[in-house]
């Protein structure tokens, strides 16, 4: 009888503290989840599956909230005043945590101090492609070409400073090319002109690029994280190619307000990976080419600022600003 009473006071006392560590994240009824960019994108439909799943293990509802505008850094300066009782969280994407820290000088929030993180979610790769008609379709080539033609190789991009910029930058350095970059405002104008012959190549998040590539209208030449991704293993990676070290990832994951309870922290971060580990969520990631999500807190806070420092050196090298 003891033993049972005391099983049953060890449950109890379980339970109250799993209840401890969510009563302020309860308190008012529901869990924000913010996204910086409008629905039906990449970052918001994945949000959207995360805020699902993390709502039923919390027993609270997990809302999504698009506040949507410049790269994603209205959501994060709104995310970074919340309080930090684990009510408003973000999806932080490396416009808004990574790029955003060394281009905008008057960012109003600090990506390193004004927010805890909580976990990876995922990592997709870029894609150099070009239309599917160009001459020069290899690595080597593209490089022996834009070495030839100095200036003169039209290489396009999603927005001055953007990750596909940022992207280009990197390989330009690495290579020791000089290209002309022509920034769009976005994504569909730019492969608008690709498909028209007015711009040569361009690096494409991987989400944006399968759709062409998988129509034969796009050739994949060759795809920026360390490890080929599973969506494409027959495109090499440019690591491999001769780059060493190369990556150039749009990556994605969950973050709070800073000076959040550790315990909410800890327990979130283990909630998000049991989540990133069923079988449906892992299936809805590979169709996005989202991989290496999980992992610890510290894990992710030491990618983010890696990228930071990787990114600001990049940005200052290559004169980027958002004016230019």
């Amino acid at each position: 009888m003891k033993r049972r009473l005391f099983a049953k006071g060890a449950v109890a006392a379980t339970l109250a503290a799993t209840t401890g560590v969510f009563a302020q994240t309860t308190s008012r009824g529901v869990t924000k989840l913010v996204v910086g960019f409008p629905p039906g994108g990449g970052t918001d439909v994945l949000a959207r599956l995360l805020a699902q799943k993390l709502g039923v293990m919390w027993g609270t509802p997990v809302v999504v909230e698009n506040r949507a505008g410049a790269a994603g850094m209205i959501a994060a300066e709104q995310v970074a005043r919340a309080d930090p009782d684990g009510s408003t969280l973000l999806m932080a994407h490396i416009n808004s945590h990574g790029i955003a820290p060394g281009l905008q000088p008057g960012l109003g929030y600090s990506a390193e101090r004004d927010f805890a993180p909580i976990a990876l979610v995922g990592a997709t790769p870029q894609m150099l492609i070009c239309e599917s008609n160009q001459p020069v379709k290899t690595l080597k080539g593209l490089v022996a070409l834009c070495r030839s033609r100095p200036g003169e190789i039209v290489f396009g991009s999603a927005g001055n400073g953007s990750a596909q910029h940022l992207a280009l930058e990197l390989f330009k350095a690495r290579a020791n090319i000089d290209v002309l970059h022509v920034p769009y405002k976005g994504s569909a104008p730019l492969v608008s002109d690709m498909l028209g012959g007015h711009v040569q190549y361009s690096f494409e998040g991987m989400t944006t690029a399968r759709q062409y590539l998988g129509g034969g209208k796009m050739t994949a030449i060759a795809q920026t994280r360390l490890k080929r991704s599973k969506s494409f293993p027959a495109v090499p990676t440019l690591a491999e190619s001769g780059f060493e070290g190369y990556e150039a990832s749009i990556w994605f994951g969950l973050v709070g307000p800073a000076k959040m309870p550790p315990a909410t922290i800890a327990r979130m971060n283990k909630d998000v990976n049991t989540v990133l580990a069923m079988p449906d969520v892992v299936a809805r990631l590979d169709q996005f080419g989202a991989e290496d999500g999980g992992g610890s807190a510290q894990r992710f806070g030491d990618f983010m600022h890696a990228e930071r420092e990787k990114w600001a050196r990049i940005i200052k090298t290559a004169n980027i600003s958002v004016d230019k």
